[in-house]
Parts: structure tokens; sequence; C-alpha cells
């Protein structure tokens, strides 16, 4: 018989909260009991997300960010960075296990969390304390956050997209003289709800662009865990895009070698490593890789090519699943000693 074990989500009336709350109820073992959003505090979650209408949330409502936690019980902060470096020391202090989707305790340099996030991290000596949780790249150190007393930074959406498929590569890519990703994004994952009209559904039908170019707050994301994971500094280039469709990220990367690499070798270290891996998928071609077949899952599609001292890398994942809610899932049953597919696998 599968143990019941409580979990609050804090601001689960965004998109992610959303997402956190409908993959959970397939969920063997974790249950949501405190989820909280100031906007739609005494609300029940069907008056909210009508699609969540179901037996397991029908006594569930939604609290105030201040209300009182139940006792112990793990957090999954989906609360904007500012909230989230607050919070998130103060609930570990507690004893919780907390999963942070937040972009607050990713990096680990001060001077470059507050260029890129723009403001001064209160308290940035836990970043020491945190751990990236990219499992593809980072399991055993996630396996035993909760026991060490440390947060868990859940990856961005595109960062995880590179990372997860870049991991495979890591041990060579210290052979690289460059990085160059072009990703795409649907509007959820470049922000969806904001009030820069730029990034709401109307102002991308019918239309495509590049933004934040060379500023990106996940480019320096991308560029620490990357070369913590393969032991060298990246030369790298992070161009986003936005997509006219609203899930989905579908990211070309190209790795430029300082000498030719051996074609078949690169393609069976991906494909060696997406076997071993639960969520990663090879692609037998990069043409095969789009957003359709990974859309509502926790995978990422990955295939491989070169010509010549150039491989193009693509990956496709969904960035409210695997870029968010679904990898957080997949961090705490880590964290846990569930299985790490729990809840994760569609039937």
């Amino acid at each position: 018989m599968n143990s019941r074990i409580d979990v609050a989500i804090l601001g689960a009336g965004g998109l992610t909260g959303r997402e956190l709350l409908r993959w959970m109820l397939r969920h063997p073992n974790l249950h949501p009991v405190h989820i909280t959003s100031d906007q739609c505090a005494g609300q029940p979650v069907s008056a909210v997300f009508a699609e969540l209408d179901e037996p397991a949330y029908a006594s569930l409502r939604f609290s105030k960010h201040a209300d009182a936690l139940p006792s112990g019980i793990p957090v999954f902060l989906a609360t904007p960075n500012k909230d989230s470096a607050e919070l998130a020391p103060r609930f570990r202090e507690e004893g919780r296990a907390v999963v942070d989707l937040s972009g607050s305790f990713r990096l680990h340099d001060a001077s470059v969390f507050e260029k890129v996030y723009g403001f001064a991290h209160p308290h940035f000596d836990w970043a020491s304390k945190s751990v990236f949780g990219l499992p593809e790249m980072f399991r055993e150190e996630i396996r035993s956050v909760h026991s060490e007393g440390k947060i868990l930074a859940n990856p961005g959406c595109y960062p995880t997209s590179v990372l997860g498929a870049l991991a495979p590569l890591a041990p060579v890519l210290g052979k690289s003289s460059c990085i160059i990703v072009d990703a795409k994004s649907g509007v959820s994952g470049a922000g969806g709800r904001v009030e820069d009209a730029g990034f709401s559904f109307g102002g991308v039908y019918e239309n495509f662009r590049a933004y934040k170019i060379l500023k990106h707050q996940h480019e320096p994301e991308i560029v620490e865990h990357l070369g913590r994971a393969g032991q060298f500094t990246p030369d790298l280039v992070f161009t986003p895009h936005l997509l006219p469709t609203f899930r989905g990220i579908l990211s070309t990367i190209v790795i430029v070698w300082n000498d030719t690499p051996d074609a078949h070798l690169l393609e069976a270290m991906v494909r060696e490593h997406c076997e071993a891996e639960p969520f990663l998928r090879f692609r037998s071609t990069p043409e095969e890789v789009e957003l359709k077949r990974v859309q509502n899952t926790n995978f990422i599609d990955i295939g491989i090519r070169s010509r010549g001292n150039k491989t193009v890398v693509v990956s496709a994942l969904d960035n409210l699943v695997k870029g968010a809610a679904g990898q957080a899932i997949q961090n705490l049953n880590l964290m846990l000693g569930l299985p790490e597919t729990a809840g994760l696998l569609l039937q």
C-alpha cells in the first residue's frame, strides 16, 4: 500500500501551481493539502481551475500566503524570486523539504545573481546550501538534499532544455570552442501572464521574435552548471525566441569543436545516455524532435547530427512539465526516496 505524503504549494494560483496540482492527481504518494494564492484565497480549486474539479480536491481551498502551514510537510515554492529568497531558508530551517521553482538559488555568484535578477539577495549564504535539480546531471546530490539540510533549486525551463540535451556530451564538451543555442518557447515559458503584452498570446499570434538577446537570466544558469558538469568554462551564446504556441520549448544547439570529432561516437554517447535515463528519449534524427511529441509529458526528446567540426543537437520538452512542475515532482521523489518516475509516467 502506498503511503500518503502531504505537501504544500505556495503560489498555486499560477501556471506552475496548476500544473503541480494536475500531475499530483495521479501521484501514488504526494497529496496537496495546503495551497496558497492571495488573489484566490478562500476559493476551491475547481473555481479557479475548472479542469481540476476532481473528488480528490473537493475539500481543497486556497489559503493566503501568510497563513500557517501544517507542521513538517514538504513545500513547493511557485512564488516570485524575491518571495522565494525569503521563504526557502525559513522553511528549510523548520526542517521541511523545499523545492524552489524560482531562480533564487540557482546561481552561486552573488554579483551575477544581482545583475540578472535585479535585486540584492537577502539570504545568499544559502546559495552554497542549494543543489541544482537536474537529475540527468546531479542525481546523487539531489538524493541527499533533504538529509543534508539543503534547498532544491529547480532549474529553469530553458536551461533544462539545453543542459538535459548536453548532459550526455558533458565529458567531452571541454574540447569545444563555442556553443550557440537558439531556443524557442511557447508563451507559458517566456512569461505568459506578465503585464507585458508582448508576452501574451495576442502579442505572438501571427508573429515571431527574439527577446532578451545576450541578457537573458537563464544564460548564466546554463554556463555555470554546464561548466560544473563538464569541468570547463563554456563559451556560450543563448538566444531565446517566442513562439505562437502555449507550451513547449525547442532548442537547437550548435557545438563548434576545436577539432573534428568522431560523429558516430558522439551519437553513441547520446543514445546510451538516453537509454539509461527515465525521461530522456533519443530520436534517430534531429528532424524527429518536435513539440507535439513532448507536450504534456515529462520527457526531453533529443536528436544529434555532426558535420566536420560542428555538431547540432536538437531538444524538445514541455516547459510547464519537465521545465517546471514535472521536474519539481521528479526531484521531490528523489529527495524523499520515492521511485523517481512516480506520478510522472502516462498510463
